[in-house]
């Protein structure tokens, strides 16, 4: 992939001046309003406020605007990324100075889902190779599914004939109107926009991805008959990993950082403790979760590491709690904690 597809995002990491002083808050960067991420937020956010803990999830146009906030935005601990997108990053790291600073200092705080790169088209459009020549849409230029739209379509070497950057929302009635002929989104099955709208199936389907180039950066994955109205059949295709991201934040620097310490710290301490009732209460999503499943080259923060102490005690709200310092920065550590706390 050229560089170019992320120099907008950096750009923008770079650029980005420091947000006036203001109230401390809690934030989560997720997505669109119909889709996953937002969401898992949501679930988040419940855990939170059942602890006294509010936190914010603030609609963003998806994984690279979020990795931006998190490195940048003011108050925003918290943002959920797709793992192509920290591939890719990572790639560009060790020769890219703007790359290096773009990434300084963010952390993993837990891998969660799989995500389902959904392309929906009309139904004459029967593989990814058909696309060529056709009007497409990628998604918004700050978004995931535009960075994976842009990978697949350069692995492939499919060049479409008009690409259109708007979000999944702005292009399914433009496909449904014959607007353009397809359109990409990543997000994880069952994804509402697809459930929460009328979709001709004699008209429209999934476009299966199988190609083999396509298995060295993503997961083959299925989406199972049924799951959505229109779709009778299981479609093959291919899946990219949704993981949530922070910041090592440094407790001996100011209050800010002490706070926002010890809001990673007590929101991983909640997460892990609350993923059963994730599981059964939550977005369908949280069954698959793998926490052991990092993505390679990334670091889980420090604060990640202190609420994950079997010690540790969120500080919920009447009964407050002591911040916890920090741990190393080794994955192998993270492991060790996760293992302790999900013993039963």
């Amino acid at each position: 992939m050229k560089r170019s597809v992320l120099a907008a995002a950096i750009g923008l990491a770079l650029s980005a001046g420091g947000a006036p002083a203001q109230e401390f808050e809690r934030n989560i960067m997720t997505g669109g309003p119909q889709g996953t991420y937002i969401k898992i937020g949501r679930d988040i956010a419940a855990l939170g406020a059942e602890c006294g803990l509010k936190l914010n999830v603030v609609e963003s146009a998806g994984s690279l605007e979020n990795f931006v906030g998190v490195r940048n935005r003011r108050n925003t601990q918290f943002g959920i990324v797709q793992s192509d997108v920290l591939e890719y990053l990572k790639t560009f790291e060790a020769n890219d100075p703007e790359v290096q600073k773009a990434v300084k200092g963010v952390r993993i705080m837990f891998p969660l889902y799989n995500e389902e790169i959904h392309v929906l088209a009309r139904k004459d459009i029967s593989s990814m190779k058909d696309l060529a020549g056709k009007k497409i849409a990628v998604g918004k230029k700050d978004s995931g599914t535009f960075l994976t739209a842009t990978l697949i379509m350069d692995i492939l070497q499919v060049k479409a004939g008009e690409r259109m950057d708007i979000n999944p929302d702005e292009a399914l009635p433009k496909l449904l109107s014959g607007e353009i002929d397809a359109f990409f989104y990543v997000a994880g099955a069952p994804a509402s926009l697809f459930t929460g709208n009328a979709i001709d199936k004699a008209k429209f389907h999934l476009v299966p991805i199988t190609e083999a180039p396509l298995l060295a950066t993503y997961t083959p994955s299925r989406i199972e008959a049924g799951t959505y109205s229109f779709q009778d059949q299981p479609v093959d295709l291919i899946a990219v990993k949704a993981v949530m991201m922070t910041y090592d934040y440094d407790i001996k620097r100011n209050a800010y950082h002490r706070d926002s310490c010890k809001t990673v710290a007590d929101f991983s301490s909640l997460i892990i403790g609350g993923l059963d009732k994730l599981k059964t209460t939550g977005h369908p999503k949280w069954k698959t979760v793998d926490l052991t499943a990092l993505p390679p080259g990334w670091q889980v923060g420090v604060c990640v590491k202190a609420g994950m102490a079997l010690d540790y005690k969120p500080n919920c709200k009447p009964n407050a709690g002591a911040a916890s310092g920090g741990a190393g920065d080794e994955n192998e550590e993270y492991l060790n904690l996760l293992k302790q706390r999900l013993q039963k």
